[in-house]
Order: structure tokens, then C-alpha cells, then sequence
């Protein structure tokens, strides 16, 4: 039990596999300096500020996250490389972004003018408090241009580049906004049918093409997520964006897991805080779904769907428990579930239950969980992360 958890449950994320793993993917795309280290959900559940820690030691110089709010949380805490953020940011907020110096994604001349403003404000504002730098020149807020290639999420229209064209070279008027790439998203490269990830590719190749025959610089292209990655060189380009493999899980079942070797990162686990005997006939948990038929040995571990232990895997859950596997008694509550420890040898009071990860011999996995509620593993790893404390190893 970990006393500085404050509570019988917790994750627990091997920062050494987190480190074997972005070393798979330095190994694959062949330089640390082309990967961005994709951090949005607090890391998917690991720990931003943790996981940054270790991908920087690693030479990794651009991180990524879905919102502004965790963009400037990194600054805050030191971050001095770039911070890209996925997510389009409005203008009421462009504000923010100018402060903090971070490279937003575009795909509106508008938006591209609220930063350029903002940009200029910041300067004017960084002045009025510092004498000597009245005459700096203002830093302008860096954008990659967002193309929507088949994702049917953000950006300009991959096949509609004369209208991208016309509003992208409003954006070259502005004094404080700069064009440093394009930016795409696959929305299929997961499946073993690679014939849309083909098209998109394409498509992107194409409006990169339209923009610099349009005089349009594109510095830098981005377009591979985890699993472009691992299956699609082609979409490397100058910049990946690995998310999931970073943490030691495949994008899919698709995808050929031979082709790059990873180690989970997360485990959750528990203890045992209260064991009871009952007899035949005995209901446990809300709706009594589950009724014992033989006298019975029930175990309570403080850990519910609150905690990103999904509702609908109560009837499919298992967990490791002192070498055997043991399934969830009834429903999953939000804080508790009970656990039916009949068949597990010297069961007692603070033994450690695994409810996802492994003891060397069994495994509870991510995409176990996930195949039986229906969702990705992504959602899992996620969910866990969020209330549980964490405790890194």
C-alpha cells in the first residue's frame, strides 16, 4: 500500500518503459528532433508534467496538447520548448496564446488576425513593464495551417484550395502571425486496409503542393499520428506526432505489432480493505446481479467507474489477486467494487489487486478492458488517469 497516495488505489506508471518506448519511436523515425511528444489528456492518463520529464530527456524539443489550458499549464511549470496545441483556439483566447508563446493551429484569416493583435498587445504589454525593451520587435504567434483531409474534424477543405489559397494569403497580410507548417490528421491509419490513409495522404500531398505553387512557404509538414508511425514511413515527413504508442499500447489490433516493440507504461491496483464470508444466496452490489451459489468469500476494493473503472465490465471484470485470476462480484459502484475471492489461496486484508497490469505470469490489459466494453484502449488509459492518484516508478 502507498501511504503518499492517501487512499488503497492507485495508478502506477513505469517510467522506464514510458523511456524504452520513445526510444522504439526515436529508432523508427530515425531522430528525437522529429517527434513531437503528444501529452493532451495529461499524457492520456500518465502525468504531463512526468512524462514531459522523460521525453525531454530523451531530446524530444516539441510537445503537443489538445487545449490551451494544458499548453500554459506546461509553461507555468518551466516548459521552455515548443508547445503545439491541436485543438483550435478562439479569439477571446488568443490572448493567452500570444503570452505564452505557443504555436497554435489555424484554418480562418479572422482567427489568424485575433493572434496577430494579440501578439502585438503582448509586446505592448511586456514593454510597459520593462524600459529596455521598448524597442524589441514583436514576437509573432506561430501557426500550422490545418487541412482537413478526411478526418471531417478541422481545416481548410483538402479539395477545395482555391478558397484555402484566397484566406491563407489574408493571413501573409498579417504583421504578427507566421505560417510555420501544415498540419493534418488520419482518420483510418489504425485499420489494416490502408486504401483511405492513401487518399488522405494524397489529398495532403496535393494542398501542400497548391499552397507553394501559390507562393505559399510550408516550413515544416506534419501529418503521422501512432499508427503512421508504425505502418505508414511515407507520412513521416518532417515532424510525427506519436500519442498512444508513447504509452505503451498499439493503435489497434490492425495495426502489425511486430513492427515496433512496446512496454506499458500503466498499471492500476488496489487493496483489499474488507473481506467477508457469506453463504449461498447471498446478493452483492446494486440490482443484485450477482447471487452466490456456494458459500463465498467476498473482498472490497475502494475503486469504482468514478475512477475510470468502466460500469459495463462488471460482468466480463477480473482481476489478479495472489497469482489467480478472480472476477468482479456485481455491479462496479462508483467508489467500490467487490471482488469474489473464493477460489484465490491466503487471501487477507491489504493484499494488492491488479486490476489492470500484470504479475508476471497473468495480465489484465488496456485492450482487454476495451474489447469488453465496446470502447479503445485510448478511452481506458484515460479514464484511469484522471482521479487516482499516481505513483511513479
Amino acid at each position: 500500500m502507498y501511504k503518499e497516495a492517501m487512499r488503497p488505489a492507485w495508478v502506477e506508471i513505469n517510467l522506464a518503459n514510458l523511456d524504452y518506448n520513445i526510444k522504439q519511436i526515436i529508432e523508427k523515425v530515425g531522430s528525437a528532433e522529429k517527434i513531437t511528444g503528444v501529452i493532451k489528456a495529461d499524457a492520456y492518463g500518465h502525468g504531463a508534467l512526468k512524462v514531459t520529464e522523460v521525453l525531454r530527456e530523451n531530446g524530444i524539443k516539441t510537445f503537443a496538447t489538445a487545449t490551451l489550458a494544458e499548453a500554459v499549464k506546461l509553461r507555468r511549470h518551466g516548459a521552455r520548448e515548443e508547445i503545439i496545441v491541436l485543438g483550435l483556439i478562439p479569439d477571446m483566447y488568443a490572448d493567452i496564446a500570444a503570452e505564452y508563446d505557443l504555436t497554435v493551429v489555424c484554418c480562418d484569416s479572422e482567427n489568424a488576425r485575433a493572434f496577430s493583435d494579440a501578439a502585438a498587445a503582448a509586446h505592448s504589454k511586456k514593454c510597459s513593464c520593462a524600459q529596455d525593451q521598448r524597442d524589441s520587435a514583436i514576437k509573432p504567434v506561430s501557426a500550422l495551417i490545418a487541412v482537413d483531409t478526411g478526418m471531417g474534424r478541422i481545416g481548410y477543405l483538402a479539395d477545395d484550395t482555391d478558397t484555402a489559397i484566397t484566406d491563407i494569403k489574408k493571413m501573409l497580410t498579417l504583421p504578427n502571425f507566421r505560417i510555420t507548417g501544415l498540419f493534418s490528421h488520419m482518420s483510418t491509419a489504425d485499420e489494416a486496409d490502408k486504401t483511405f490513409s492513401r487518399t488522405q495522404e494524397q489529398k495532403y500531398n496535393d494542398f501542400c503542393t497548391a499552397l507553394q505553387n501559390a507562393g505559399i512557404d510550408v516550413p515544416l509538414r506534419t501529418f503521422a499520428n501512432s499508427a503512421s508511425v508504425t505502418e505508414l514511413p511515407s507520412v513521416n515527413f518532417d515532424l510525427v506526432r506519436p500519442g498512444i504508442i508513447l504509452y505503451g499500447c498499439y493503435p489497434s489490433n490492425e495495426v502489425d505489432k511486430s513492427l515496433i516493440n512496446l512496454k506499458p507504461v500503466m498499471s492500476v491496483k488496489a487493496n483489499i480493505v474488507h473481506l467477508k464470508d457469506v453463504p449461498a444466496g447471498f446478493s452483492v452490489s446494486y440490482g443484485r446481479s450477482f447471487i452466490t451459489e456456494r458459500p463465498s468469500k467476498i473482498a472490497t476494493i475502494e475503486l469504482g467507474y468514478s475512477d475510470g473503472y468502466p460500469r459495463p465490465y462488471s460482468k466480463h471484470a477480473k482481476v489478479i489477486v495472489n497469482g489467480t485470476l478472480a472476477p468482479i462480484a456485481g455491479n462496479i459502484c462508483m467508489d467500490q467494487c467487490m471482488i469474489d475471492v473464493t477460489d484465490v489461496p491466503d487471501v487477507k486484508l491489504g493484499d494488492e489487486v491488479i486490476i489492470m497490469g500484470s504479475d508476471g505470469k497473468l495480465t489484465v490489459s488496456a485492450d482487454d478492458i476495451a474489447a469488453a466494453t465496446g470502447t479503445i484502449n485510448y478511452e481506458i488509459l484515460c479514464a484511469f488517469g484522471q482521479r487516482l492518484p499516481k505513483v511513479y516508478l
